[in-house]
């Protein structure tokens, strides 16, 4: 699968998949998820792989899931495919977080092993002003990061939060200033790209271990609800409204 909304390079050990849809701030179609699903499979199976690095494009890193799909294609299983594919990685994945991140661009970021971000990024997990639930293993995920009080109040309020407060939740690991975001995060990336590949992947593995089986079973959850809220008439009201509005801009 190939599109021009994701662009692939690869420089020695490290492949780079940068969002390149800025004029839809980077939100993610089924065509995107597809190509990106697909250079993480193809890395796990490619020892000559060692690193995958993420990015986005202008000022944003991912906007989330396209809402045309929701509405058009509700049943569509490309983001649940791509959800699973991140979390089951084997390749460590190093995220430069360029700028603003929502939803799904904020998830993938818990599956991701080095999260970097410039200092003017936000983040918003949204999912509740859709009228969806959590996805990614996020509703485990997070309350085990930060505790169930802050969890409730990133999940159930929605609200758009800064660099420093995820970096403070533990989502990002450094906050850059944008002329040294990329530079940083992909020097990390080249570091890793470094190390004994096979203990690379084997630690990745060891620290992923005590969760996996939860995390696998919780998106597996987590989606049997999402998609019921989808087909709501709740939640599409919502996204027909707020494509309205997107419209008339």
């Amino acid at each position: 699968m190939t599109t021009s909304d994701v662009l692939i390079t690869r420089d020695d050990h490290i492949v780079k998949i940068q969002f390149n849809r800025p004029q839809k701030k980077n939100a993610i179609n089924p065509d995107m998820y597809h190509a990106v699903r697909e250079q993480i499979d193809a890395a796990n199976d490619d020892t000559d792989v060692h690193v995958i690095y993420i990015t986005g494009s202008e000022d944003s890193f991912s906007a989330g899931n396209d809402l045309k799909t929701f509405i058009s294609d509700p049943t569509s299983d490309a983001a649940a495919r791509f959800i699973m594919a991140i979390a089951q990685a084997k390749t460590p994945i190093v995220a430069a977080v360029n700028g603003l991140a929502v939803g799904v661009g904020v998830t993938m970021l818990l599956h991701c092993d080095l999260v970097y971000a410039v200092d003017s990024a936000t983040f918003n997990f949204a999912f509740i002003d859709l009228g969806v639930v959590p996805e990614a293993a996020s509703s485990y995920l997070l309350p085990q990061m930060v505790g169930q009080r802050r969890a409730a109040e990133l999940l159930m309020l929605g609200e758009r939060f800064d660099a420093q407060t995820a970096y403070e939740v533990g989502i990002v690991n450094q906050i850059l200033v944008d002329e040294n975001l990329q530079t940083v995060a992909y020097a990390k990336a080249q570091q890793l790209a470094a190390k004994p590949p096979q203990a690379l992947r084997q630690t990745k593995m060891l620290l992923k271990r005590g969760n996996a089986k939860a995390i696998e079973e919780t998106i597996e959850f987590e989606l049997g609800i999402f998609g019921e809220r989808l087909v709501s008439e709740e939640a599409q009201a919502i996204m027909q409204a707020f494509m309205m509005r997107s419209m008339k801009k």
